[in-house]
């Protein structure tokens, strides 16, 4: 992790009601805007491209701009995570002075049909690590560290997930089983129901969408939530269906579809940085457990990872 993230990810999350921090705005527009109104998402466009220009504008000044209204204006401004217009004027003042520091500018990672394969190296390793950085700084580690609680008490974890979010399930599933817990991970929607109707207080539930509207992941989910379950959602749209059924909500980023490059593969990156930090705040709550079960796992295999003569 460079230290620009460890910088995000340490002064972005607040606690509930605290206003992102000016490095996480541009993350927060990414993730957000696809799921805005047009004319919030002209708002939001122009606050990311400009800052410094739209620091220096009123509330009115910023709606004429974009051709909105004030009203607008303000509901993207707390769509944004700000109390008000006044709040998002000072991150966008703040993140005009983080701009003007130095760093370098943003490069295009559009990939062409062209391409040399080292420019989509290039293009693919910038944008791996703009999608981190930005899922970084829009994680909110309250909900982070309530969900690692959780899970690490928990009876059992089971976690949702299909296609892509399914194959990031299976992950977060096999590192909590080396370190002994139970925990199953479900991409039949039958048997995801089947099981959560079996889940209970003290259980935790876990649904990975990066839509936040896969119908097979959100009514297991739902009927975890029902039976009392803890239930978390991981997801890129905080406003979306699964957070109605979610004790905590941990949101990831996504980067810019194209045709070479689906949504799905950035979005699966994202995930995977939020199942890491969530296995490794659940190993920490559990080291003394934990470490002797991870070390007879390793030495479990360890003869199959051996030379042989």
């Amino acid at each position: 992790m460079t230290q620009e993230v460890k910088e995000i990810f340490g002064s972005a999350s607040g606690g509930p009601g605290t206003p992102p921090a000016p490095a996480a705005l541009a993350a927060k527009v990414r993730t957000l805007t696809p799921s805005m109104t047009r004319s919030m998402q002209r708002v939001a466009e122009a606050v990311a491209g400009d800052p410094a220009g739209c620091a220096a504008l009123t509330v009115t000044g910023l709606a004429e701009l974009t051709g909105t209204s004030e009203a607008t204006v303000v509901r993207t401004a707390r769509i944004l995570g700000y109390p008000g217009y006044r709040d998002l004027r000072l991150a966008l003042a703040g993140l005009a002075a983080q701009q003007q520091s130095g760093r370098s500018p943003a490069i295009t990672t559009d990939i062409a049909v062209d391409d040399p394969i080292a420019d989509v190296v290039a293009k693919l390793a910038y944008d791996e690590q703009q999608t981190l950085a930005d899922t970084a700084a829009g994680l909110d580690t309250v909900q982070l560290a309530a969900a690692v609680a959780a899970a690490a008490t928990a009876r059992r974890v089971d976690v949702y997930g299909v296609g892509a979010s399914g194959l990031v399930a299976q992950d977060l599933v096999q590192k909590l089983l080396r370190i002994g817990l139970i925990a199953h991970a479900h991409s039949d929607p039958h048997l995801a129901v089947t099981n959560a109707v079996q889940l209970k207080a003290g259980d935790v539930a876990i649904a990975i969408t990066h839509s936040g509207a896969t119908g097979d992941v959100i009514e297991p989910l739902r009927v975890a939530f029902e039976r009392g379950a803890t239930t978390v959602a991981i997801t890129g749209r905080p406003d979306s269906s699964v957070t109605q059924y979610a004790d905590h909500v941990l949101t990831t980023s996504t980067a810019r579809e194209s045709e070479l490059r689906p949504a799905a593969m950035s979005s699966r990156t994202s995930q995977l940085l939020v199942v890491d930090c969530l296995f490794v705040g659940v190993a920490q709550r559990t080291y003394e457990s934990a470490a002797p079960a991870l070390a007879s796992s390793y030495e479990a295999l360890a003869h199959r990872h051996r030379g042989r003569t």
